[in-house]
């Protein structure tokens, strides 16, 4: 039975809901209503629009009416906590599916939040009953690696939600596993309306040409380790720091985790509190890194894939 649009009017739980968000979430169960139970659906919102409050609000929506339940993938242990505090928001009991997880008491539950790879492990060691789940929603979806998880959801409505509709692989395109994109407010628009801050943007002329494309269509990582990992470039970004950003809190995106660490010992041998983060940290290093950085008013983080 295809899933039924929904008045969110009587919505009375979880954050207020904007009115472009309202718009998205009545979008979606349009496309619930009409399609078929397992259409794959991909929605897209610029970051900081709102899309883990949307799709909370899909999910509470959907329990209320229907007598399935409802999966959330993520593909990172922040997100998965963020997904979890935001769906007890809107008043939706979930269980995260990590690898710590008793799942002795899974059918108290219509609502889980999982790791890919966590999950992949207990569908594969059939240790989740996912037979009556209806909906999967997929967060961050232009990530490959959730792809591998469809084979288990033949039958379920898939909702991808991303701010990048474009796929992690060029060889792997998002049509091949979405059956339509519905796109959200755009960046100029949420700014326009308040929603977002209007950034301040400083550009600094770095020279690419060395940069080489690879087969997958991107800058492959010897030459962006080459260049972002020079000395011209450790001191551009170091005198960059200091023009605008000294003494403030700060966020350093890398390509990789050796820039992120000549980053990392530039940033340190310039006396300044810097800390590095990537996907090799401990879960404890890790928490203990994102508290550090919370608390320290001058904070300098320089990472790779975490916090982006």
């Amino acid at each position: 039975m295809p899933l039924k649009a929904i008045d969110i009017e009587d919505q009375k739980t979880g954050k207020e809901l904007y009115s472009y968000q309202k718009g998205a979430i009545n979008k979606i169960f349009k496309c619930f209503e009409e399609a078929p139970d397992d259409y794959h659906l991909l929605y897209q919102l610029p970051t900081g629009g709102g899309k883990t409050v949307i799709f909370s609000e899909i999910v509470r929506q959907y329990l209320k009416h229907h007598d399935k339940k409802v999966l959330i993938m993520t593909h990172r242990i922040e997100l998965i906590k963020q997904t979890s505090r935001m769906l007890t928001e809107f008043k939706v009991v979930n269980k995260i599916v990590d690898s710590t997880a008793n799942l002795d008491d899974q059918d108290d539950y219509s609502c889980f939040v999982a790791m890919v790879e966590t999950l992949n492990n207990r569908l594969n060691e059939d240790m989740l009953d996912i037979s009556n789940v209806g909906l999967v929603i997929i967060d961050e979806a232009h990530y490959n690696s959730f792809t591998k998880l469809f084979k288990f959801f033949e039958n379920s409505f898939i909702l991808g939600v991303t701010a990048t509709p474009l796929s992690s692989n060029i060889k792997l395109p998002m049509k091949d596993n979405y059956n339509e994109l519905i796109v959200g407010e755009s960046i100029a628009s949420l700014i326009e309306n308040n929603f977002l801050a209007r950034a301040e943007i400083y550009s600094y002329n770095v020279g690419l040409t060395s940069l080489v494309v690879g087969a997958n269509g991107d800058y492959t990582v010897k030459s962006s380790e080459d260049l972002y990992t020079h000395n011209d470039m450790l001191s551009k970004l170091l005198h960059a720091y200091e023009e605008h950003s000294k003494g403030k809190k700060t966020l350093i995106f890398n390509n990789g985790i050796k820039t992120s660490l000549h980053v990392y010992d530039a940033f340190h041998a310039a006396g300044y509190n810097v800390a590095h983060l990537d996907n090799n940290n401990t879960k404890k290093e890790r928490k203990a890194i994102l508290k550090w950085f919370k608390e320290t008013p001058n904070a300098i983080l320089t990472s790779v894939s975490i916090l982006t």
